[in-house]
């Protein structure tokens, strides 16, 4: 996957104001465990609805965040704060399937799989992301940067396309109710927490998971497992319609700038949130998300490694 100018967030940047500010002027809410929920207005037009036209035109969301990979890989050093990530116990939660062929290409569209869009600062960003099983049926995650600038305002018009692919929605556009960050990087912008969760509505009156299914999640695992990680790359040489994937096992962060970890992958900007498994592709656990790249490390993604912070954000996100 080529990494250059995917997004990072390198390093910790000067943190808000307690409360911080949503999208909207709306403050955002942190729990005492250290996540922010943003709970998203309720348009009285109804929700949210993106057209295939605005879906092409959206943005790679690596453009949020270009400046500060390169001048945190030209610092060098070490910048994470990250002393409480793996703290906790290994856990796992089972996912939710649901009855499917069976897909002969890895690289097809995953029902679980899909691209993600929102707007930040008046511009349409777009990311990949992926349903994960929860109690409330209907959690997302992707990259922290695909929901909340890190530090900062957190998106609006935020939905989530399912299996897309060729600018269709096969299994429809899911808006966000609620967008849940740990405060790491809502508040810090410390790329070792870039991951995010969202809650969505269908406007269907069901669950995202019944309709889709629902991957499982793992935390506080070893380092250093092979990965099959999954995304929409949006930037050249792809164009961001179809579903790609790569392998590999997962390396430390050569820079150490932070505490996630490095897979081969060419892979670009689009793919940002997409999903990595353990336990052999699409029907394995996810464990982390792809989150950035360095354009002195070719062909690697970093994802997060998803310790006891993010295991937080996801509890408070799943219900």
């Amino acid at each position: 996957m080529k990494t250059k100018n995917l997004i990072t967030g390198l390093g910790a940047v000067a943190m808000l104001l307690a409360g911080g500010l949503a999208a909207g002027g709306t403050a955002s809410a942190a729990t005492a465990d250290g996540v922010d929920v943003h709970h998203v207005p309720q348009l009285s037009s109804g929700p949210v609805e993106w057209s295939a036209d605005r879906m092409r035109s959206a943005v790679p969301a690596d453009a949020l965040v270009a400046d500060k990979v390169a001048a945190a890989e030209a610092e060098g050093g070490a910048s994470s704060t990250s002393t409480d990530v793996a703290t906790g116990a290994p856990s796992a939660v089972e996912g939710v399937a649901v009855p499917r062929a069976a897909a002969a290409d890895p690289e097809s569209p995953v029902p679980t799989i899909g691209k993600v869009f929102f707007t930040l600062g008046g511009t349409d960003y777009v990311c990949s992301g992926n349903s994960v099983a929860s109690g409330n049926g209907s959690t997302v995650s992707t990259a922290g940067h695909c929901l909340n600038e890190g530090p900062g305002t957190f998106a609006s018009n935020w939905v989530f396309v399912p299996a897309y692919e060729n600018g269709s929605a096969p299994y429809g556009q899911w808006a966000a109710t609620e967008l849940i960050a740990p405060t790491q990087w809502s508040r810090s912008g410390d790329i070792t927490y870039d991951t995010g969760f969202a809650v969505v509505s269908g406007g269907t009156g069901q669950s995202l998971s019944s309709t889709v299914g629902a991957s499982g999640v793992a935390f506080n695992q070893a380092r250093g497992q092979s990965y099959t990680a999954y995304g929409y790359p949006a930037a050249a040489p792809f164009t961001g319609q179809t579903l790609q994937s790569c392998a590999g096992t997962a390396t430390a962060d050569p820079f150490g700038q932070s505490q996630s970890q490095g897979i081969p992958c060419d892979m670009t900007g689009g793919s940002s949130g997409g999903p990595w498994f353990t336990g052999g592709g699409s029907a394995g656990v996810q464990n982390s998300v792809n989150s950035f790249g360095y354009d002195s490390v070719a062909d690697t993604m970093f994802g997060p490694y998803w310790g006891s912070v993010i295991q937080s954000a996801y509890t408070e996100a799943a219900g």
